[in-house]
């Protein structure tokens, strides 16, 4: 998969995304990620890409051909990508005609103002090929250039940061997980939190006794049957009591939502 991040702060985001599990993944050509410095792409000897906004108000405004421009060339990036030919070596006319009208990407547009991301958005997100990120700065971007070149608007939750770069590098994080390849046991992403709705169930490691606390010796059974329903019924309980408002949409059974009105009486 191959992120395109639109970013006034480019160090920002590869020092951020470059390490750990992520990092590995890049290093293995599984993910790839591009942070594209809208800078670049400014129209004055200073690089500014900022100016009063119309009709007054306080702070400084995106410009939008600087952003267009960044998009534009991000756009020829994956044009020039992809697609492949057949496996004869000889293009297609189907091939040839999507190359010449150029892939149009999908990008996302870190605001306040967006949907709220979630783990369903993050699954949807993760099977596109690619996925542009505009991060905006200042009091925000021209809204000329987001009408022509931005498909969704997402946000990370209901505060105001500097900038779009945060979220973008935590969409990022959240959406390589589900890239088959990325996490060293791909099982793991399946059973984790928010999976059907739920939490996950608390886990333990050696030693058996920590600080006077025992595992659950359920665990300790290596009965397979009783562990997984142990565990299903900890998830639920979790739900209940650190995130109630999961349960709407969750599918439980009548005995698990027996025991959640027993536990929340």
């Amino acid at each position: 998969m191959h992120f395109y991040i639109m970013t006034l702060f480019p160090e920002m985001v590869m020092q951020g995304l470059c390490t750990s599990i992520i990092g590995r993944a890049v290093e293995k050509g599984i993910l790839s990620i591009d942070a594209v410095n809208i800078r670049d792409y400014a129209f004055n000897k200073h690089n500014s890409v900022d100016d009063y906004p119309y009709g007054g108000g306080a702070g400084m405004l995106m410009q939008a051909e600087p952003v267009y421009q960044a998009y534009q060339a991000v756009k020829e990036k994956i044009s020039a990508a992809g697609p492949k030919p057949s496996s004869g070596g000889e293009e297609t006319a189907d091939v040839r005609g999507r190359a010449e009208e150029g892939k149009t990407p999908r990008v996302v547009c870190l605001s306040p103002q967006g949907k709220t991301f979630n783990q369903k958005m993050a699954e949807e997100f993760a099977a596109e090929e690619e996925l542009v990120f505009l991060c905006g700065h200042y009091e925000g971007i021209d809204e000329r250039v987001l009408e022509e070149i931005v498909t969704d608007y997402v946000s990370i939750g209901d505060y105001i940061l500097t900038g779009g770069e945060l979220p973008a590098m935590i969409m990022v994080d959240a959406i390589s997980r589900l890239v088959p390849g990325v996490l060293h046991n791909d099982v793991s992403a399946e059973f984790e939190s928010f999976q059907d709705n739920l939490l996950e169930y608390p886990q333990y490691s050696r030693p058996e006794v920590w600080h006077g606390k025992r595992v659950p010796e359920v665990l300790l059974s290596g009965h397979h049957a009783n562990i997984e329903k142990w565990r299903r019924e900890q998830s639920v309980l979790r739900t209940a009591r650190l995130r109630p408002d999961l349960l709407e949409e969750a599918e439980l059974t009548w005995a698990e939502k027996e025991m959640v009105i027993k536990f929340q009486e």
